[in-house]
C-alpha cells in the first residue's frame, strides 16, 4: 500500500526514471515569469506524465499550454528572441 505522504510529497507519475518532474521544472523555468513560466511549466508536466497517468488527455492539455505560452510570446514580440 501507498503511504500518502508519498502520494503528496514524490508521486509516481512525477518521480519514475533518474530526474523528478520538479527538479527538471526549477532548472527549465529559472528563466520564465508570470504567465509563460506557468504555461511552459505545465507544458512539462504534462509531458512528463503521460505515459503514467493520464495518457491523450495529458497530451491535449500540454498542447494547449504550449499554444498558450506561443500567443503569450507573440503577443509580447518574442517571435526570434534566443535565451
Amino acid at each position: 500500500m501507498t503511504d500518502s505522504n508519498d502520494i503528496i510529497e514524490k508521486p509516481e507519475h512525477y518521480s519514475y526514471g533518474k530526474y523528478e518532474c520538479i527538479d527538471i521544472l526549477e532548472d527549465v523555468l529559472k528563466d520564465c515569469s508570470g504567465r509563460e513560466a506557468f504555461c511552459i511549466g505545465n507544458v512539462i508536466k504534462y509531458l512528463w506524465r503521460f505515459k503514467h497517468k493520464n495518457g491523450l488527455q495529458d497530451l491535449l492539455k500540454a498542447k494547449w499550454y504550449l499554444e498558450k505560452a506561443i500567443e503569450i510570446n507573440k503577443a509580447a514580440g518574442n517571435e526570434n528572441r534566443r535565451a
